[in-house]
């Protein structure tokens, strides 16, 4: 089928000189436009400007109705196929023990092996912000967990009183 952005159908094409195409896709020549929506409306179908810039412009006879359904389905079909990365967030704290962290790292696995990009933030809570060095180490154990699945798509930094990393699925 044609890619095409319609303009014009039946009798809003005012062309004098139209070049045809049957609904079988066979070349009908070049003729006038009253003759070429003559022979679409015989058929009971309609006369479609595919391509206006054309010396003459190229017309088609088609159901129009049908192709506009076809194009739509298509465009629906196409939609489903796509699949956007979503943002899931997995939160540490700064005393984390080694199997709490293991399990938040098995959970952010499962995310980049599912195509999820992984964002994980460390908060530090009262005094705890006097520590951040020990934060960006926590986050440093947190992504030799994680190394064989997913990258470091940002690097770690402090947002506020929140360490923050992104990590996105390797391909």
């Amino acid at each position: 089928m044609y890619l095409i952005k319609i303009a014009e159908i039946n009798e809003e094409i005012r062309d004098l000189e139209v070049r045809l195409i049957g609904d079988d896709n066979e070349q009908l020549g070049v003729m006038s436009g009253k003759e070429a929506l003559a022979l679409a409306q015989e058929k009971k179908l309609d006369l479609v400007k595919i391509a206006p810039g054309a010396k003459p412009p190229v017309c088609k006879i088609m159901d129009f109705g049908k192709f506009r359904y076809e194009q739509q389905k298509k465009d629906k079909e196409a939609k489903k196929k796509q699949k956007s990365a979503t943002l899931k967030e997995i939160r540490l704290g700064l005393n984390i023990e080694k199997n709490d962290l293991e399990t938040k790292s098995k959970n952010a696995i499962k995310f980049l092996q599912s195509g999820d990009k992984v964002k994980v933030s460390l908060r530090f809570k009262g005094r705890e912000m006097g520590y951040t060095q020990q934060g960006f180490e926590v986050i440093k154990k947190f992504t030799a967990e994680i190394e064989g699945f997913g990258t470091l798509e940002t690097p770690t930094k402090l947002e506020g009183r929140s360490l923050v990393a992104i990590f996105a699925p390797n391909k």
